[in-house]
């Protein structure tokens, strides 16, 4: 896990030694273990190194192959490294290292761009091919790890994070579209814009080129999730032995490394779950208890804590706490703005980050998570309108019903009214974006109809549809954003089993009555961890997300966000002073927070509109 940083100058001229610095210094909490620099003629590439697998000289970076011709940058973990190292050995290639670096250089040379088809993992990097005077790009199927560039005048330049590409352009300025779609929505790294003019992310999924000798820049998508067809005719017993077979070894790969391991533990389902199989997996390979992180909510009505005991006493885990208070969260709040570099949808992300510095403070450098859960087994009350259209479609009019009665008895928030309120908002995309403007009235204007809205309402009602757009833009792309800048600002290094691709596929193709099943949510992960979690656990039926004590902080941080906001130039160009004072009265908490973090982004980044 590092920060990897490379520009290309397109008068030709030779690329300059203090730029590629500047670039690495620029994230040095991503790679704290060591630096590295390369140059050739108008190409330069940057590493900074956290050290996870072979932790000698030898996997410094930017990394050579044998016989010169290609040169690696590269952040993230390939987990079925030393799998596709012996195919590569059978071909002839031999190894100097025991790190996955060396393998991907390796593959590459093997099969071109369509090695990345072979890595199950989570990457960004960058291959200098000389003989083909080209930079190779790519990024890992669902995005876990960041990959930004642009595209100016003189240079184009990319990096592990926005920052080190500010200083190409002419001055920062916002995007005011993205600005004005997620005030409005909350909806934001729904494509591949920042909220920064000018700066771009390479989609997950995809990989680059740019050819050195014409200055062009090209993206192509290697990664579409699609259905297994095999996977329908499954029965309900084959396909829990199967999701249970795949999660494990999912958890397994992600256990890999040369330095400590440990895991998130919100006392979720999610979370329970990677907690208690990875804990099962260490005891049988290490001496000692495996180690779990809690964010202790101060809010009894959101503190999952008592869950999280329980995982602990039942898998025996080594359990550490952290409780951030309302001054915790205040004087934290600047360097978790100064982390994401992007405005977020709520205080939650302090929490993640105490978590994050939890891990480092215990000497843990490499955490799991659960993210990932909800999108992959219909985790969210949201996606029960595709659950209720499924037994409608399949069995008429009586399974919707029973449908509807099981999900208001074993999901604590699908009371009828609630069902209704998701339905109705998901159906209607319309009446959900004016219901959005006329909270926000605010406003002198609106934008157009935003696109993830649309493309929700039209996938409601087809599982699949819904989790792919959840998975690629809706949704998950921004808590993967939230999660890696959290992590990597304490040298963290996240994983996330959920997200290996053979079991987030398995799980789209599973019937959606084997995901919802009697109203329960992820029916088959609780199938597959009853008796491993403890019952009160693995039949929750109170979800509340990983959420920060929000009443309490933002009624003691009211008086601060309304004078934060009221003094922004950028918000200011949006509404009168007088419009926002109104609306910080009678807006939700969300929406009081999204205006306060745009105006913390724009004063922190000195952003102009």
């Amino acid at each position: 896990m590092c920060g990897i940083a490379g520009f290309v100058r397109l008068d030709g001229g030779p690329a300059e030694r203090s730029v590629i610095e500047r670039m690495t210094d620029a994230v040095r909490h991503r790679g704290p273990d060591g630096s590295g620099h390369f140059i050739d003629g108008s190409l330069a590439l940057g590493h900074r190194r956290l050290s996870i697998l072979d932790l000698s000289e030898h996997g410094a970076q930017p990394m050579h192959n044998a016989g010169g011709t290609q040169v690696l940058t590269f952040n993230g973990e390939i987990y079925n490294y030393l799998e596709i190292r012996e195919q590569l050995r059978a071909k002839g290639y031999i190894f100097r290292t025991e790190t996955d670096s060396e393998v991907i250089l390796a593959a590459y040379d093997c099969w071109g761009d369509e090695c990345v088809s072979r890595f199950n993992g989570m990457w960004a990097f960058a291959i200098f091919d000389r003989a083909r005077q080209r930079l190779f790009l790519s990024r890992d199927r669902f995005g876990v790890k960041p990959l930004y560039y642009s595209e100016g005048r003189n240079a184009f330049a990319f990096g592990s994070e926005i920052r080190q590409l500010l200083p190409f352009g002419e001055g920062v300025s916002a995007d005011m579209d993205v600005i004005r779609t997620f005030l409005v929505t909350s909806f934001s790294d729904v494509d591949d814009r920042t909220f920064f003019r000018g700066i771009r992310c390479l989609p997950g999924g995809h990989s680059a080129t740019f050819n050195l000798t014409h200055n062009r820049f090209t993206i192509q998508r290697y990664y579409e999730v699609s259905p297994r067809e095999d996977v329908g005719s499954l029965s309900i017993s084959d396909a829990a032995e199967e999701f249970s077979a795949l999660f494990e070894d999912a958890v397994r790969l992600r256990l890999r490394s040369d330095v400590k391991v440990g895991t998130c533990l919100s006392g979720g389902l999610d979370s329970s779950s990677v907690a208690a199989t990875a804990s099962e997996l260490y005891r049988r390979e290490a001496d000692g208890r495996f180690g779990a992180i809690t964010a202790v909510s101060e809010q009894d009505s959101n503190n999952e804590a008592h869950f999280a005991e329980m995982v602990v006493k039942s898998s025996d885990l080594d359990w550490h706490c952290t409780k951030p208070s309302y001054q915790d969260f205040v004087s934290s709040l600047p360097h978790v703005v100064r982390a994401q570099e992007e405005p977020f949808g709520g205080p939650s992300l302090t929490m993640q980050y105490f978590v994050m510095k939890a891990a480092r403070d215990n000497g843990i450098v490499v955490l799991l998570d659960g993210q990932g859960g909800d999108e992959t087994l219909l985790g969210y009350e949201k996606y029960y309108a595709a659950y209720i259209a499924s037994a409608f479609r399949r069995d008429g009019i009586g399974a919707t019903v029973a449908a509807l009665r099981a999900s208001a008895r074993n999901n604590a928030k699908m009371h009828p009214v609630n069902m209704a309120k998701y339905l109705v908002g998901a159906l209607v995309a319309p009446a959900r974006y004016a219901f959005y403007k006329r909270r926000h009235r605010h406003f002198d204007r609106h934008a157009p109809l935003p696109a993830p809205l649309s493309a929700f309402a039209k996938s409601c009602f087809d599982s699949f549809r819904l989790q792919k757009l959840e998975i690629e833009s809706t949704n998950l792309p921004v808590l993967l954003r939230y999660e890696d800048k959290n992590s990597m600002a304490h040298s963290v290094e996240a994983r996330l089993p959920f997200l290996d691709y053979r079991l987030l596929e398995l799980s789209l193709s599973l019937p959606d009555r084997y995901k919802i099943r009697d109203g329960w949510s992820k029916w088959i992960l609780r199938k597959t961890m009853t008796g491993r979690l403890p019952e009160a656990v693995a039949w929750r039926k109170n979800k509340f997300g990983f959420e920060a004590p929000e009443d309490i902080w933002l009624t003691k941080h009211a008086a601060e966000m309304q004078r934060t906001v009221l003094t922004s130039p950028l918000l200011g160009e949006m509404a009168s002073a007088n419009a926002f004072s109104k609306a910080m009265q009678r807006l939700d908490k969300r929406s009081r927070w999204r205006l306060y973090s745009v105006a913390l982004w724009e004063r922190e980044f000195k952003v102009a509109s």
